[in-house]
């Protein structure tokens, strides 16, 4: 809690960052089902100094709104982890069995990169994930807000080499001799490797490959963010998988 005196002397986008910051808390109480009416007569107070007349309802989406609102004006770039938590609760408290399936991060440079494709790897509780030596691993920040927690659940091991994982290895790359995801069918276990978003899979990996496999795509670009491609991908193997199981995909 601020007194007036001490709130007006903070610089405007600091009172706008201020007010983001108590919005937050209050949505995290509004949809843990918690009273708000305090913090939110609180923030009235705030917007009354900084001479605003607008008053703010109870309703989850509109505080949401109004968060993002004294975000941009705070000059705050929104990232993942600034968005809020969700108002539907779909999480479980365990997920089903892991397959046993090996994802191998060739020399990826974005920490967010590394966030989502651990996240995709979670929520398709794929297997474990195996780091080189160059890529961002969990103690990073960057990465575990990027995973959204999700890197608490995942089996992670740094500084590996991709010869010492299971056979085949298949490995995501743009080339002439690859195979159509489509139209390639996901062993029980194997290995997957994912490229740097420059250059690709290392010579080192491109080797040893056993198998290439790239996206087919339609516009002039003839890749994709290697996080979203592997997403595209891990669907792909959860649909094979559940189809070899004799279980409809939903």
């Amino acid at each position: 809690m601020f007194t007036k005196r001490k709130f007006l002397s903070f610089s405007m986008e600091k009172q706008h960052k201020k007010c983001a910051e108590l919005l937050l808390a209050i949505y995290k109480d509004k949809i843990a089902f918690q009273p708000i009416e305090g913090m939110l007569a609180h923030y009235h107070e705030l917007q009354e100094w900084m001479q605003r007349e607008d008053k703010l309802s109870s309703d989850a989406k509109e505080i949401a709104n109004r968060y993002h609102y004294h975000l941009k004006l705070a000059n705050r770039k929104v990232r993942e982890h600034h968005l809020l938590p969700s108002i539907r609760q779909g999480d479980r408290a365990q997920g089903e069995k892991i397959w046993p399936i090996s994802i191998y991060l060739d020399s990826l440079r974005s920490a967010h990169n590394v966030g989502s494709i651990i996240r995709t790897t979670e929520a398709f509780a794929l297997g474990a994930i195996y780091f080189s030596e160059h890529t961002p691993y969990i103690n990073n920040l960057q990465v575990q807000n990027a995973s959204m927690g999700t890197f608490q659940w995942i089996e992670c091991y740094p500084s590996c080499k991709v010869t010492d994982l299971p056979r085949p290895l298949i490995v995501m790359e743009t080339s002439p001799q690859a195979t159509s995801l489509y139209n390639f069918i996901f062993p029980e276990v194997f290995t997957l490797a994912l490229g740097n978003e420059e250059y690709g899979c290392s010579d080192e990996v491109l080797r040893v490959a056993d198998h290439l496999i790239e996206i087919p795509l339609r516009g002039r670009k003839n890749s994709l963010n290697v996080a979203n491609a592997f997403a595209i991908t891990a669907s792909e193997i959860y649909r094979q998988k559940k189809e070899d199981h004799g279980q409809k995909s939903t």
